[in-house]
């Protein structure tokens, strides 16, 4: 399903649908396609157990769950449901690109709000923060219901603000973030790391923040949240365009067919040396299509899941 869908019937707006109802449907409707495909072995259907893997020892399997759905599965104990999520988001001014109904921001707040709703139907503590050109929001992880729509209920709030004028500094907040968190955690990034891509002096500080996060243990994943048709691809109409740095206000018209080859290039060169570098570091960094829907984002958080139990 297209992640546009979910906002379809809304006239006043995308930000209007209820966060804690979507993130149910996006989960539900994940898990049931998991079933029918080759990551069926996920174990998210039960918060107490997971599926039994052939060779391990048979001494916990519930047997009266496998009278009931013909499947084995071991009872899980609490040392296997302790792990901590901190989503970050970026939430300056590029974020809130292309439109109001629909953008960057309000598919990284549907995804979070997606996560933080298999965070806890599986019991695990999950915290958000949020940043521009400041760390303008943090919260401690936790695993409670009231937690999860509190933090539903800041995500709302902040579809419906003002994002105009807001720039980003992504490098002080994340090395705040990893000053905040004194747990190991797995740290979940979803930005469009553009702010990185004006110089190689920023690319070096974003690395330097990054490796700040794994230097104090914690796992991290980056979903590069971008609008690929136009921020990639640069498919515009045949026709002048009036383009404006929603950051700073800035314009400039042009003819997009008589820039888009060196434009497409030296983003394919930056995104090269971004992926280079996140391999280099141990960093998973995840393309997010904010046209392809929300499954990309619950499939990469369980396959990194996965291979951290490995």
């Amino acid at each position: 399903m297209k992640a546009t869908s979910f906002f379809r019937g809304f006239p006043d707006g995308g930000w209007e649908v209820n966060l804690e109802i979507l993130a149910r449907q996006v989960v539900e409707g994940f898990i049931t396609g998991l079933h029918k495909s080759p990551f069926h072995g996920f174990s998210v259907e039960f918060a107490e157990h997971r599926l039994y893997n052939s060779g391990e020892s048979v001494k916990n399997i519930d047997w009266k769950l496998y009278g009931r759905t013909d499947k084995l599965f071991v009872k899980r104990f609490e040392e296997e449901t302790n792990l901590r999520c901190q989503l970050v988001i970026d939430i300056s001014s590029s974020m809130y690109y292309p439109s109001s109904d629909y953008n960057k921001f309000i598919f990284s707040a549907c995804s979070a709000a997606a996560l933080m709703y298999l965070f806890k139907k599986q019991r695990d503590a999950f915290g958000l923060s949020c940043f521009s050109d400041k760390l303008e929001f943090s919260s401690p992880a936790k695993s409670t219901t009231v937690h999860q729509k509190y933090l539903f209920a800041e995500l709302e709030r902040m579809m419906k603000r003002d994002s105009r004028g807001t720039k980003t500094d992504v490098v002080s907040a994340l090395h705040e973030i990893a000053e905040l968190l004194h747990k190991r955690s797995m740290v979940i990034i979803f930005s469009d790391m553009l702010e990185s891509a004006v110089s190689a002096e920023r690319q070096s500080a974003l690395f330097g923040a990054l490796q700040h996060l794994k230097h104090n243990k914690h796992e991290v994943i980056v979903f590069n949240v971008l609008d690929f048709s136009h921020e990639v691809k640069f498919d515009f109409k045949n026709r002048p365009y009036r383009f404006t740095d929603v950051e700073t206000g800035e314009e400039v018209k042009l003819h997009p067919l008589e820039v888009k080859e060196k434009y497409v290039t030296s983003v394919e060169i930056y995104r090269k040396e971004l992926q280079l570098k996140c391999t280099q570091y141990h960093i998973d960094l995840i393309d997010a299509d904010i046209s392809a829907g929300f499954s990309q984002v619950l499939q990469a958080y369980l396959i990194k899941r996965s291979r951290m139990r490995a």
